[in-house]
């Protein structure tokens, strides 16, 4: 059964989670802290300890979702032609694909409605680069090696102008974008701190492994739409790059990882199909969050500047 047989209507399956802004924001914020480059200090002990807590209400909140996922990846194939088959058909008919919010922003949008898009996007960027360096570990050879070819690509190939971090720094700063926690919808922290935590936890490295390729695989279309947007509204070609790159690389990296990793590691043991699928459709219900909160605040803004001008 393909994706689209099963995961029709997807909307209604969004996850609701007790306290969700105070879950995400949190989590967004021990995420910065606990990733960034430290040195040795001499409370090591009690973070310690807050990192056990804050680990406790990770894994609770990604084992709440792998339960809310369950009932829409019963029928997930097994054998490595038809996973294939399945999750290459989550581009068409996945959660959150061919949101209209996207062609929108490509002919209507303000620069200003753009802007504060795109600061929503930044702030919730959790860095492909790292989660791809994070997931590779202990792989087997030939899916390391496709992850090792994708985590080059996303360092320019050794060219420091080519890397795709910096590339996206540089859109935020020309743009005059200044993204935060706090000014993040928690829909957005809730994309980051799944892709974090199935990244930096071994238990779930399928799953990071099928969230990362879903992104590759449904990614294209939605960032060349925000690329002719920006182009429409006159934005220089540097604070474009980040995008019109994506629109072309992220095809081809898609059929690389299909083939080279999630082929490899569904002949390997077929079990691990379900659970590629489980990363799968966790980032697109993610995906598929933001862009209905994005719409629904970006529409309220608009209805309360007509108010205004009224």
């Amino acid at each position: 059964m393909l994706a689209g047989e099963r995961l029709s209507n997807l909307g209604r399956f969004t996850p609701e989670f007790p306290d969700a802004e105070g879950l995400h924001v949190g989590l967004a914020r021990w995420n910065r802290r606990r990733l960034a480059v430290q040195v040795p200090h001499a409370d090591w002990q009690s973070q310690m300890m807050e990192d056990q807590g804050m680990l406790r209400l990770e894994g609770a909140f990604v084992e709440a979702f792998r339960d809310h996922v369950a009932p829409l990846i019963t029928d997930v194939p097994s054998d490595p032609a038809g996973f294939i088959a399945w999750f290459e058909d989550l581009k068409d008919s996945g959660p959150g694909q061919w949101d209209p919010l996207f062609a929108w922003l490509e002919t209507e949008a303000s620069l200003d409605q753009m802007k504060w898009f795109l600061t929503q996007e930044a702030a919730g960027e959790a860095g492909f680069d790292d989660l791809v360096a994070m997931t590779q570990v202990k792989l087997p050879a030939r899916p390391k090696m496709e992850l090792a070819r994708n985590y080059w690509d996303e360092m320019g190939r050794g060219s420091p102008a080519g890397m795709h971090g910096p590339m996206l720094d540089r859109t935020v700063e020309g743009l005059g974008l200044h993204p935060t926690i706090d000014g993040t919808l928690w829909q957005s922290l809730c994309l980051a701190n799944l892709m974090t935590a199935l990244a930096t936890t071994r238990r779930y490295t399928y799953q990071s492994v099928g969230a990362l390729g879903v992104v590759e695989l449904t990614a294209p279309s939605r960032v060349a739409c925000v690329d002719a947007g920006l182009k429409r509204l006159g934005r220089a070609p540097d604070q474009r790059k980040y995008f019109a790159l994506h629109a072309h690389l992220d095809v081809e990296h898609s059929a690389a990882w299909n083939a080279e990793a999630l082929v490899p590691l569904v002949t390997e043991t077929s079990r691990a199909a379900r659970f590629l699928a489980e990363g799968a459709v966790m980032r697109l219900i993610c995906g598929e969050q933001c862009f209905s909160a994005y719409s629904a605040a970006l529409l309220a803004h608009h209805h309360a500047l007509v108010y205004a001008a009224e």
